[in-house]
């Protein structure tokens, strides 16, 4: 086998474009959520109606998942891609106008709050058709040898858009105001869809255009399911992500657990995405692909006790560090699961399969906020995370144990193949 090249999919002009996109669009959406959770426990000071924002999004973004894969397979990925940017910087500056205390000075508490409700409402259903969208855009960018590089890049792009943006989010709430950071965000949404009118529009390469949307949906989760490595890979990060959906509660820890202020919240949303950028970068160097399926058990088993160890702190360096591990292992899982999806998946499917993922993975991250929200509500927020970090290992002990094939999963042979296609 040759010699892993690192930068394989940087070498591609496109694809560099396509981060720096990727990158603008992360940063803009990660510290708009963070801004919006921020406003939100600070009208309400009730933490479940952080685990509301998380159901306003999941609803339209689970429900339109199929259908937005369907259409993402039927359409030209680089011009649905602007349409949807177009839409998010319309939420942005509905965002920007309801914290403006000029327009919204005789509304009430709750009419704002169901107003930015009904916001996250619409960004859930766009939410559907981004992550098959970008999916598929990436396999059009790059050769196929160069795809499971390209997956690592890319999610290393996501997370250090993730560190930068709630951090920054965090830092700007007392910098400038909610208000004017939001207007920030709206700026950086349209710099993104100047920026992807760079990349050229791309060939549909779905053989089935006009397909009937019942069989095109069926033939995209059969897929999946009899897809054994993408099946199981799927199922434990939605189980991992739906009970260890702490970080839906960090408002509350940094306002009224450990008092550390907004600059402080800002510091523990960007602790795990900076240990998991931190693990993308190794893994560009030094790919985990053998023995990929024990690796990927072993990583979500620390996730869940560094969630544990979160919970259970009242420290904020301790809590900072817990954070920082659950980013860690994250990583690994995020790289082993991208990998696997992007090499295993046809050109033809990527939105469907992309859409099933985001059913199964994406969604959970908003279910596991309300899920987290709902059981703090009804016994205490430090319950609720510990509760979440032990359901997480008990779902690993037992995927390990019914799933020897799992445990077995080794992407090298994968990987090699592709790289000599």
């Amino acid at each position: 086998m040759a010699k892993t090249d690192p930068y394989a999919a940087l070498r591609f002009r496109e694809f560099n474009i396509f981060l720096l996109v990727r990158f603008l669009l992360i940063f803009g959406w990660s510290m708009q959520f963070v801004i919006i959770e921020w406003e939100v426990y600070s009208l309400t000071k009730d933490p479940l109606s952080l685990g509301v924002i998380g159901l306003m999004e999941i609803i339209p973004a689970f429900t339109m998942a199929l259908f937005a894969g369907h259409i993402v397979d039927q359409k030209e990925k680089r011009n649905l891609l602007a349409l949807c940017i177009g839409a998010f910087s319309f939420i942005s500056f509905g965002l920007f106008l309801l914290t403006w205390p000029i327009i919204v000075a005789d509304w009430s508490t709750k009419t704002i709050l169901y107003s930015v409700y009904a916001l996250v409402f619409f960004g859930g259903f766009l939410r559907s058709f981004f992550g098959p969208t970008i999916f598929s855009l990436v396999a059009l960018i790059v050769p196929k040898k160069a795809y499971p590089n390209a997956a690592t890049w890319n999610s290393s792009t996501w997370q250090m858009a993730s560190v930068l943006g709630p951090a920054f989010g965090g830092f700007s709430i007392g910098w400038i105001g909610v208000h004017w950071s939001l207007c920030i965000i709206f700026g950086l949404i349209v710099l993104s869809l100047m920026i992807l009118l760079q990349i050229k529009r791309k060939p549909i390469l779905n053989p089935k255009i006009g397909e009937p949307i019942v069989e095109s949906l069926k033939e995209g989760v059969r897929f999946v399911f009899k897809t054994k490595a993408i099946l199981g890979a799927m199922t434990l990060d939605m189980i991992a992500v739906l009970f260890g959906g702490a970080i839906a509660l960090l408002p509350v820890f940094a306002q009224d657990i450990l008092k550390v202020g907004s600059e402080g919240f800002g510091i523990l949303r960007a602790a795990p995405a900076v240990g998991a950028f931190i693990t993308l970068m190794i893994t560009a160097h030094i790919p985990i692909s053998k023995n990929a399926g024990m690796k990927l058990l072993v990583a979500v088993f620390g996730f869940g006790l560094s969630i544990i160890v979160f919970g259970l702190s009242s420290i904020f360096w301790i809590s900072v560090i817990a954070l920082f591990f659950s980013g860690v292992t994250d990583g690994v899982s995020m790289v082993v699961r991208q990998t696997i999806l992007q090499i295993k998946t046809p050109d033809h499917m990527r939105g469907r399969v992309s859409s099933v993922n985001s059913m199964f993975v994406g969604s959970s991250n908003e279910l596991g906020a309300f899920e987290s929200g709902l059981t703090a509500k009804l016994f205490g927020t430090v319950t609720a995370v510990v509760f979440g970090g032990t359901m997480t290992l008990i779902t690993v002990v037992t995927t390990g144990i019914v799933s020897p094939s799992f445990r077995k999963l080794d992407l090298t042979k994968d990987m090699e193949d592709h790289e000599n296609s």
